[in-house]
C-alpha cells in the first residue's frame, strides 16, 4: 500500500460554531458542487444555533424547490422544516443579477436619472450579460446583506455561492475588471462629446464618433453616449462600495472555503484559487474534495485483482467473478488517482485544511440530502 501525505483536516463544525466567523465564501471551478456545498453549511450552520442566510447562485431545480426557491427572488425567505429547536434559522434567496443591478441604480441616482438609466438599451445589456456583471452583483449583494445584518441583526452568518464562473478567480477580479470597462478610455472617449466643452470637440474625436458611428450605428452610438454621461456620476459610488466589499471579504469574520472536484482541472484552479488568496490577505477556511470516489475499505490492490481476474478467464473466459474483479480494479486505480491528485495539492499546500465528501448515489435534491453532505463534511477521518 503507498503511504499518502495527509493535510490538516478541516474542523467544518468549528468553523460553523464560532460566532466570529460572520462570512462563509464558496469559491471554485464550475460544476464541482459549490451550491450544494454552500446550502449543506448554511444548512447545517441553522441546525447548530446560527441565523444563517445562504445566497445561492442557479441551484438545481428540485433544490430550489426544497428550500422554497424555486423562483428567481432577490429578497430573503425562510427554508420550511429546518430543525430550529437549538435556536437557529435558515433564509435562502438566489441572486436575481439585474435586479440587484436596478437597486444601486435605484439607491445611488436620483429618481429621474434613474429612471433615465434603467429605460437605455445599453444599461439593460450592460446588466444583464455583461462579462463578469454576475460576479460583480454577487458581491454588491453580499454588501448589502451584510449591512443589513448589522443594522438589524437579522442574521449572524451570511453563506455566499459564488457564480459558476469559468474561472474561480472571476469571482474576485469582477469588480477591478467592472471598474476598468466604466473607466476605459473607449468610455471616456464616448462620455467626452456627452459632457459638452466645445474644447473636447476636436477633429481628432470627431473622426473617431464618425467612425464608431459607422461600425456602431448613430442609434447604438446614442445609447451608450447616453448611458455613460448618465451613470458617470454613479461610477464613484460603485468603485467605493467594490473597495469595501473587498475589504470585507480580507477581514477576520470573513472565510473561505474552496470547492473542487477529484480532477486535474478542479484541483489546478483550486490551487491558484488559494494562491491569489494567499496573495490577497484573503482568510482562508480550507479545502473541499467533492464528490471523492469511496473508500474501496479492502487491501486488494488493482494489480492483484487484474491478476486474479486472468486466471478466471483463462479457464472460465465469462467467469463472473472475474468481470467482479476486473470492476473492483478499475475502482481501485480511480481512487488511486484521486489520492495522487489529492497528494499533489498537499505537497504544495501542506497547510490548507482539507475535507473529503465522499460522491452520493444520486443528486442531491432535499434537506435530508443536505444533512447528509453536512455530516459528511463534519465528520472526517
Amino acid at each position: 500500500m503507498s503511504t499518502h501525505r495527509k493535510a490538516p483536516v478541516l474542523d467544518v463544525d468549528a468553523l460553523l460554531d464560532d460566532r466570529g466567523t460572520e462570512i462563509i465564501v464558496c469559491c471554485g471551478a464550475g460544476g464541482v458542487g459549490k451550491t450544494t456545498t454552500s446550502a449543506a453549511l448554511a444548512l447545517r450552520a441553522a441546525e447548530r444555533g446560527r441565523k444563517v442566510v445562504v445566497l445561492t447562485i442557479d441551484p438545481a431545480r428540485r433544490l430550489a424547490q426544497s428550500m422554497g426557491i424555486e423562483r428567481l427572488d432577490n429578497t430573503p425567505r425562510p427554508v420550511q422544516d429546518v430543525d430550529e429547536t437549538a435556536g437557529g434559522s435558515l433564509d435562502a434567496m438566489m441572486l436575481d443579477m439585474k435586479r440587484t443591478f436596478d437597486e444601486v441604480v435605484e439607491s445611488q441616482a436620483s429618481p429621474e436619472k434613474a429612471r433615465q438609466i434603467l429605460e437605455n438599451p445599453f444599461y439593460v445589456a450592460l446588466s444583464s450579460s455583461f462579462a463578469g456583471t454576475q460576479e460583480y452583483m454577487a458581491m454588491e449583494k453580499l454588501g448589502q446583506l451584510h449591512r443589513q445584518a448589522l443594522a438589524d441583526g437579522s442574521h449572524d452568518l451570511i453563506v455566499v455561492d459564488t457564480p459558476p464562473s469559468r474561472s474561480a478567480l472571476d469571482f474576485l477580479d469582477a469588480p477591478e475588471r467592472l471598474s476598468s470597462f466604466l473607466d476605459g478610455r473607449f468610455i471616456r472617449l464616448l462620455l467626452a462629446p456627452a459632457r459638452g466643452p466645445a474644447r473636447l470637440m476636436t477633429a481628432g474625436v470627431s473622426v473617431v464618433t464618425n467612425a464608431l458611428t459607422k461600425v456602431l450605428g448613430a442609434q447604438i452610438l446614442r445609447d451608450m453616449q447616453t448611458f455613460v454621461a448618465a451613470f458617470d456620476t454613479l461610477f464613484g459610488g460603485f468603485r467605493q462600495r467594490a473597495e469595501q466589499t473587498f475589504a470585507l471579504l480580507q477581514a477576520d469574520g470573513t472565510a473561505f472555503v474552496v470547492v473542487a472536484a477529484p480532477e486535474p482541472d478542479a484541483l489546478r484552479e483550486a490551487a491558484y484559487f488559494v494562491d491569489r488568496l494567499t496573495d490577497d490577505h484573503m482568510p482562508l477556511a480550507g479545502l473541499v474534495v467533492n464528490r471523492a470516489s469511496p473508500s474501496a475499505r479492502t487491501e486488494l490492490s488493482a494489480e492483484e485483482a487484474i491478476t486474479a481476474a486472468d486466471r478466471l478467464r483463462a479457464s472460465d473466459s465469462s467467469s463472473l467473478a472475474a468481470g467482479l474483479l476486473q470492476l473492483h480494479a478499475d475502482r481501485m486505480r480511480i481512487i488511486e488517482r484521486e489520492e495522487d491528485l489529492r497528494d499533489r495539492f498537499v505537497a504544495s499546500h501542506p497547510q490548507v485544511p482539507t475535507a473529503v465528501v465522499p460522491a452520493m448515489a444520486g443528486d442531491i435534491h432535499d434537506l435530508d440530502g443536505l444533512r447528509t453532505i453536512g455530516e459528511k463534511l463534519a465528520e472526517q477521518p
